[in-house]
Parts: C-alpha cells; structure tokens; sequence
C-alpha cells in the first residue's frame, strides 16, 4: 500500500537518513555560522543614520536594509536550483568571497555618499549572504528528516546569533579604531567562520546535475493551496515583520528612553530570538510545524497592538522587545519547515526558491513603508505605523491558520485538489 505520510512520499524507504551523528551535526555547524553572516542590516542603521550617511532620511536608509533582504531571499531563487543540481560545492565558497569583500567595501564608503552603501551593503552583501543562507537550510533536508525542524531551529539561530553580538562588536570598535576598521574586523570575524562552513557543510544525496535557470522557480508548488496560501500568508508576514527591528530603537529614543537601554534594544530582541528559532523547531517535530508557527505569529499580532502600541516607557519597551524577538524568530525557522514538509524532496531547493521570492518582495517594500508612514517622528505617525504592521501580522497569521486547515486530515479527506493523484488522506495533520 502506497505510504500517507507526506515525508515517506518524498523520500524513497531506501533512503537511511542520520538524522544525528558526527557529519550531520558538523554540517549543521557550518550551517549556523553560514548564517551567523546574514545578521547584517540591522547592525549598522544606527550609524548610518546618525554619522554616515546622515543627510539621508530615516526611508532612504532603511531602504538599504530593504535591498539587502530582498537580494538575500530574491537571490535565493536561483541559489535554491543551483544547489539542486551542484549541492554547496560552489555556493558557499562564492558567497564567503563575495560577502567578505562586500564588507570590505563597506569599510571604504565615504560619508553621505549614499550610493557607496547601497552598492556594498544593500546589493553586493546582499547577494554574498543570499549564497549562503538558502543552500546552508535547504542541505540539512539531506541530513535529517525526524529531527528536521529542530536542525533548521538551531540553524537559523545563527543568524540571531550574530544579531547579538555584531552590533556590540561594532559598537566597541567603533571609538577605539573607527568605523572603517571596525567593519574590516568584522569582516575578519566572519571570514574565520565562513571558512569553517567551506569546510563542514556538504551534501549525502544524489543531486542532479542538471542546471536550468528556466527552473530555477518551481511554480507547481502553486497547484497546492497549502503551498498558495502559505505563499500569501508569509508575504503578510514578511511585509511588517522587520518594522520593529529598524524602527525600536528610533520609537525609543522618541518616548525618552536613556541611551544605555535603547542601544541595546536591537542585540536584545536577536537574543531572544535565539531560542525562539531553536525550541518552536523541536516542538513542531513532534506536532507539526504550523501548530507552532499559528500561535506564535498571532501572539506577535498581540504584541505588536497590545504592547508596542500603547508603550510608553523603558519597561515596556523593553518588554516588547524581548517578547516580539521570542515569538517572532520562528517565522524565519519554521517557514521553510513547512514547505519541506510539503514539497518533494529533488525540489525543496526551487520550491523553497520560489517561497523566498514572495518573501523578498515584502521585505523589499516592507521597511521602507514604514519609512513613508514615519515621515514626522510624532505621536500620530508612530501610531499609523504601529497599527499598520499589527493589522499585516494578523492578516498573515489568519491566512496562515487557513493553510493549516486546507493541510487537516478532515478537510483533505473532502477535498481532492487538496491531494496529489493517487495520495490517501495525510496521516500528519499539517496544522
């Protein structure tokens, strides 16, 4: 009898996978310190704003950001049928070289010369990461199946990881040596890490080698309305879900918060995002991935209304940010969970791709939106902002939660475009 389970359909009962062991958790060490480089925008916005690039407008920078993450999900497109076809052999060399340089450049900018910084950090880091991130999630589908979510969990908690530490790094380096060779130290910091990915992460599988750009997006995922809805629901998602990240600290110092504590509101919401990546991954391979991701996105709808909305001092402030960065962090660990969960396993790479690009158009448009609704720092364009990101947050987590029920046992069983030909009712119950 042909199997139910999604997993068993996309993987072949010959395949053994490790799901542990000396290779799989190296492969998952390189991977978090592939990711540790992808923390990028959000370390230097302060500076940007206040020093470098200080003529520009609050948009105008946050447009950078914008830049950068559309490249590194964009890029992820073509990066995730490369990778189908040659695994990591020449995407994570490529993307070390490119993004170490890219900061190198970076180091060189000249101040409010913006097109310096849009050219080093906005494209060229972008694309150096975007090299990176997508081959270092989609290569643990090779290692692990059982224990999957909770590998891409402490993976993708490298990346908070560097949210952490790289703004302290920065900011003690800064006074001592100035931003140019603080930068090209940081630079340094992530060659040594990325040269340690080169070396650990690698593929186990077949691949195919066979590269077509005309398929590089697999848009048959399209066909399934639990991959369509999850599509629409992340663009929501993503669209306000790094307002707060390049805004918290400017909200702070509007309402008065001392310096000491606002500084820090960027490292403390990565720093709970650290276990938000890593503990919803070990919970959702026991119960699902969407049974994780549903609740934790509508407490950030909570949040962002119920919280950040109505804060006016340093405590809750603070509290925001280390509530949002818990909660929010498993969006970035538990999306492509999902769609491993519910896309064969010789295309997770197009399929993750094409979730990537839906992702990298929100982010493209998100930032600099809020930089448009905060064209007066006041009470009023704060609000509209606020409720803005909050109402974007609750329309994703209800189109989200709708995936879940298209993904139900129940619902599939009357539903046989919910199926794929000659698949019985799914024994996992998606939501």
């Amino acid at each position: 009898m042909q199997s139910s389970d999604p997993l068993a359909l996309q993987d072949s009962a010959s395949e053994d996978f490790p799901d542990g062991g000396k290779g799989a958790w190296a492969v998952v060490i390189g991977a978090c310190l592939a990711l540790f480089a992808s923390a990028g925008m959000g370390t230097f916005q302060d500076y940007y704003e206040a020093t470098l690039l200080s003529e520009s407008s609050s948009s105008t920078v946050a447009f950078i950001g914008s830049l950068q993450i559309f490249f590194l999900y964009a890029v992820g497109t073509l990066t995730g049928r490369v990778f189908d076809a040659y695994g990591t052999k020449y995407l994570i060399p490529a993307g070390t070289v490119i993004t170490v340089f890219a900061l190198m450049m970076v180091s060189l900018s000249e101040k409010n010369e913006p097109y310096q910084v849009f050219l080093s950090h906005g494209v060229l880091f972008g694309i150096g990461i975007a090299l990176l991130f997508n081959p270092a999630i989609a290569v643990l589908g090779h290692w692990f199946r059982k224990r999957r979510a909770l590998a891409i969990g402490l993976t993708t908690g490298g990346s908070a990881s560097g949210g952490v530490l790289l703004p302290i790094i920065l900011e003690k380096l800064i006074p001592i040596v100035g931003f140019g060779w603080a930068v090209r130290i940081v630079g340094f910091i992530l060659l040594a890490c990325l040269l340690v990915s080169c070396v650990t992460i690698r593929t186990r599988l077949p691949l195919s080698g066979n590269l077509s750009f005309r398929t590089a997006i697999d848009l048959g995922g399209f066909r399934d309305p639990r991959y369509s809805l999850a599509a629409i629901g992340a663009f929501l998602l993503f669209y306000g879900f790094f307002i707060p990240y390049f805004y918290i600290k400017i909200y702070a110092d509007f309402r008065g918060v001392p310096p000491g504590i606002a500084k820090y509101l960027l490292a403390i919401m990565n720093a709970a995002n650290i276990p938000s990546r890593i503990l919803p991954g070990y919970i959702a391979d026991k119960t699902g991935p969407l049974k994780v991701f549903v609740p934790a996105a509508a407490i950030c709808s909570v949040l962002l209304l119920g919280l950040w909305l109505p804060s006016r001092n340093s405590a809750s402030i603070v509290a925001f940010a280390a509530l949002y960065g818990l909660f929010s962090g498993a969006f970035v660990s538990l999306l492509p969970t999902y769609i491993a969960t519910i896309s064969p396993r010789e295309k997770l790479g197009a399929r993750l791709g094409a979730m990537y690009l839906v992702v990298a158009s929100a982010s493209l448009v998100g930032t600099p939106t809020g930089g448009a609704l905060l064209k007066t720092i006041d009470e009023a364009h704060f609000r509209n902002l606020i409720i803005f990101c909050g109402a974007l947050s609750a329309a994703g987590t209800l189109v989200m939660a709708m995936a879940g029920m298209v993904g139900s046992e129940s619902l599939r069983r009357h539903l046989p475009w919910g199926r794929r030909p000659g698949e019985q009712a799914s024994k996992i119950n998606h939501f």
